[in-house]
């Protein structure tokens, strides 16, 4: 019996890791060239350091409390004392934009080590001064936004639920304030500040999108907007719906062509509903209405509407109905 329970208590003869001998390994096969070079990402010239979500979250913080005084980081903001409060917060968000628009355009920099660093400090500066003056055009276009959802859903009690609460409206703020940015063709900063707002809504729009007026994206979960689209005045868009590419045209070396139209054009006062595939550069007539789930594929006229075949649609007009 004794035998048995000191035979039981032996360790399994399993050989000993050699941590020391891994690492070695690892490490070795990490920093083979072959391995990283898809991967791995350097200035070319100098040692900038890459553009900070953390900081660009900061700055998409500050222009919310700009652009929607009371609601965001500040909400003892009164009209007497406005004046100084969004002063001192835009001069913030201005050097700290300057800053992430120099990174990126670093980041993006395929010069050579004679490459003048200076001016890009000057451009990113030009372009930090460009997008503030846009900033009263981006608060008009928003609280439109803001008014159009709580047009657009009864469940809304306020526009000021609307603002603080909707998915929509957080969407379109990165949205509007990216297109600003991208339309400035600075690199990257649109992009990062787009993603932030499709990991934070479900909702995934390119900064190269057009939107008009008035836009509501009702939910908005799973939404997908492509970045030659353009969307028309009151347009509304439910959770799930794909404004997308139909194919990808390939150059010479048998890579997808960039920058070429290839969404879809939404013109005024379209609805489209849960789960509708819209693909192509076609257009969407105004006024028209696209059913839950549909798949379009051309051009949908004005005031048409799209809808799915209801089963017994499908068999009267097969011929077999009574």
């Amino acid at each position: 019996m004794m035998k048995h329970i000191l035979s039981a208590n032996k360790a399994d003869p399993v050989k000993e890791i050699n941590m020391e001998e891994t690492l070695v390994e690892v490490v070795n096969q990490l920093c083979d060239r072959e391995s990283f070079e898809a991967v791995y990402h350097r200035s070319n010239h100098h040692d900038v350091p890459m553009p900070s979500v953390e900081s660009l979250k900061e700055i998409l913080d500050e222009l919310k409390s700009i652009i929607f005084p009371g609601y965001f980081l500040n909400s003892d903001l009164k009209p007497a004392t406005m004046k100084y409060y969004i002063g001192s917060t835009l001069e913030h968000v201005y050097k700290m934009l300057t800053e992430q628009i120099q990174r990126g355009f670093c980041f993006s920099c395929t010069g050579s080590k004679n490459v003048v660093c200076h001016e890009c400090e000057t451009r990113s500066r030009l372009f930090s001064s460009s997008f503030i003056r846009k900033l009263p055009y981006i608060r008009y276009m928003l609280s439109l936004d803001a008014e159009a959802a709580y047009e657009g859903d009864p469940a809304a009690k306020s526009i000021g639920e609307a603002i603080f609460c909707y998915p929509s409206i957080v969407a379109l703020t990165h949205h509007r304030i990216a297109h600003e940015l991208f339309k400035l063709d600075i690199p990257l900063i649109p992009r990062i500040i787009s993603e932030l707002a499709h990991s934070y809504t479900g909702i995934d729009i390119h900064p190269g999108a057009s939107m008009g007026k008035r836009v509501f994206i009702d939910h908005g979960t799973g939404t997908v907007i492509g970045e030659t689209c353009v969307i028309g005045e009151g347009v509304r868009i439910y959770q799930g719906v794909t404004l997308g590419a139909k194919s990808f045209p390939l150059d010479e070396h048998g890579y997808p062509m960039k920058g070429i139209p290839r969404h879809p054009l939404v013109e005024d006062n379209v609805i489209i509903y849960s789960g509708a595939t819209i693909l192509g550069r076609v257009t969407i007539g105004k006024g028209a209405e696209i059913g839950g789930n549909v798949w379009v594929t051309s051009d949908v006229l004005p005031g048409h509407r799209v809808l799915q075949q209801k089963p017994f649609d499908i068999y009267y007009n097969n011929g077999s109905g009574i």
